[in-house]
């Protein structure tokens, strides 16, 4: 499998930094996935799962995240996003407590712009709990 240098970067920290050989992300309209010697271009990213692997045989690694961008260039892939953490990392009972914040800032009177913050919040809480059930240790 060929390669390319794939980045991913959230506002906090560089979450991956390294080789990979195919990158799936979640852009606004569906998925795509990004293998080595790929045409350049920009992508808008939604908040949700991206999937990428270092080598052919090995499983799919996984994070969870915010909304961003994809920058694709001479064979680099820079990935840009507000944040990005591994499912199994996430909390569930803070994700719970987003959730019902997000709940409750929705019933409240509200601007636009606080509003549509408002269902960002809840999308993001959503998506949080939904990835951290499938890791959960039973």
């Amino acid at each position: 499998m060929n390669t390319f240098n794939l980045k991913i970067i959230a506002s906090d920290k560089v979450f991956y930094s390294g080789k990979c050989g195919i990158i799936v992300v979640p852009a606004l309209d569906g998925e795509i996935a990004i293998m080595s010697h790929h045409e350049d271009m920009v992508i808008a990213t939604k908040e949700g799962e991206v999937r990428f692997k270092e080598k052919e045989e090995e499983d799919y690694r996984r994070a969870v995240v915010g909304i961003g961008f994809v920058h694709i260039a001479n064979n680099r892939v820079t990935m840009l996003v507000d944040t990005a953490e591994r499912p199994e990392d996430i909390d569930r009972v803070r994700a719970e407590q987003a959730l019902e914040r997000a709940k409750e800032q929705l019933r409240q009177k509200q601007s636009i712009q606080e509003y549509h913050v408002s269902q960002a919040s809840l999308a993001r809480a959503i998506l949080r709990l939904k990835e951290a059930g499938k890791y959960e240790v039973k």
